[in-house]
């Protein structure tokens, strides 16, 4: 993970996100086909200023580096929690540029409540 004052804490990706489910964080924000991001189960198309990264997950897998994961928690301006969870390296679950250009535009807000 991205904290070493994790280590003898959650270390693993699924770790997390049973933390995460636990404090009702389960459903995901996708971007689709068409490069829209929308919330699992919901039809509004997201644009990054409607998105707040509230903390990033780095996982690295010790022996393949295909294994690296990022699990993002974000939070959307009427106040819904979803998760992001994309690979990266040199393979990423979206293809193109789209997907990595939105997410830079998304605004940062670290918060110390998803410290785990």
């Amino acid at each position: 993970m991205e904290n070493p004052d994790n280590i003898d804490r959650m270390t693993t990706l699924s770790q997390v996100m049973e933390k995460l489910r636990e404090r009702g964080i389960h459903r995901e924000f996708r971007m689709n086909e068409s490069c829209e991001m929308k919330y699992e189960d919901s039809e509004k198309n997201y644009q990054p200023k409607e998105l707040t990264i509230l903390k990033t997950y780095r996982f690295e897998g010790d022996s393949n580096p295909d294994d690296n994961a990022v699990l993002y928690v974000l939070e959307d301006n009427s106040g819904n929690k979803g998760i992001i969870i994309d690979s990266y390296g040199a393979e990423s679950n979206y293809p193109g540029h789209e997907f990595d250009t939105f997410l830079r535009e998304i605004p940062i807000n670290e918060s110390d409540e998803y410290n785990f």
